[in-house]
């Protein structure tokens, strides 16, 4: 039997992930009848029919099945080869690949990463801003080493450890009917205006699926792209807001805003590091995992 590529091996498992050709050719950036005509050519390759072709999309026939788990064992040996090599190279140096949500890079990362950098000088860090559910991607597709994300955010295909804690509070601005409360629920917010995020925003999607199961609608006035900007957007009488509390600017002095924790459980905001597989990771970024996660990285990870 001729050899496999390993192109070839991902891209029958995007497919088998996706279940359907036209979402693994996007995954891939690959053009549809490229995608058909290499797993038509696998199946000639194997002797044998990998995928059964449904009118809404492809489901692996058993010989698929069988094919997909020795495809994953394969690419999982040759991550895990290149991270045992990356330990001999000359001193620990290279670079790490981090996608991180607004909040952790607003209130946690800068102290973090600062450390990490005093201790590791010759690691370069390529730190991305994006929204949880692009981080979530980003690493299932390899596209970066670590991301940080929202606890909430479902990430079924990665292992994650606890990053931070945080909690989200009312923003109002000073004069509000709601400004003198000491804490208040969700709930009781919902009669006014609010200001927040884009839709795609995991805080923004948090506060619509809360405001759904109360029957309440969450009355949106204004969307913008930054705590800043909601900030802003508030002090100017817009409406209120959901903010977590450490990512609150600190230089917004000159704005007149109450800041009222919510009471609601949810309301713990949890930020958590994923990655796809620990020790398949350079050795790089399994020094900046260690790092970021503290001690409780490797129990986190066998519990996993």
């Amino acid at each position: 039997m001729r050899r496999f590529d390993f192109v070839t091996l991902k891209l029958f498992i995007s497919v088998a992930d996706e279940g359907r050709l036209t979402a693994a050719a996007e995954r891939e950036h690959l053009a549809l009848a490229a995608v058909s005509k290499r797993i038509s050519d696998l199946e000639v390759l194997v002797g044998a029919k990998l995928l059964y072709r449904r009118p809404r999309g492809v489901e692996l026939t058993p010989a698929g099945q069988a094919f997909l788990h020795h495809a994953r064992r394969i690419l999982d040996n040759i991550e895990r080869l290149h991270a045992e090599l990356s330990e001999y190279g000359e001193g620990v140096r290279g670079h790490v690949r981090i996608h991180s949500n607004t909040s952790a890079i607003i209130a946690f990362l800068p102290q973090d990463l600062s450390a990490f950098s005093r201790h590791y000088p010759e690691i370069k860090i390529d730190l991305q801003e994006r929204v949880s559910s692009e981080i979530v991607a980003a690493v299932r597709d390899g596209l970066t080493d670590i991301g940080i994300f929202a606890g909430h955010v479902a990430a079924p295909d990665l292992q994650r450890l606890s990053y931070r804690r945080d909690r989200l509070v009312l923003m109002t601005p000073k004069g509000h009917p709601l400004a003198e409360r000491e804490s208040i629920a969700f709930s009781e917010a919902l009669e006014f205006d609010f200001v927040g995020l884009q839709q795609d925003a995991s805080v923004q999607s948090l506060l619509n699926e809360q405001a759904n199961m109360t029957g309440k609608a969450l009355r949106m006035r204004i969307q913008v792209r930054s705590f800043d900007a909601i900030c802003r957007m508030i002090h100017h009488g817009m409406g209120v807001g959901v903010l977590p509390e450490q990512a609150i600017y600190r230089d917004l002095g000159d704005l007149q805003l109450k800041s009222i924790p919510l009471s609601d459980s949810w309301a713990q905001h949890e930020l958590v590091i994923g990655i796809r597989r620990y020790a398949t990771l350079p050795v790089t970024a399994r020094h900046l995992v260690d790092h970021l996660a503290g001690d409780s990285a490797h129990s986190a990870l066998i519990e996993d």
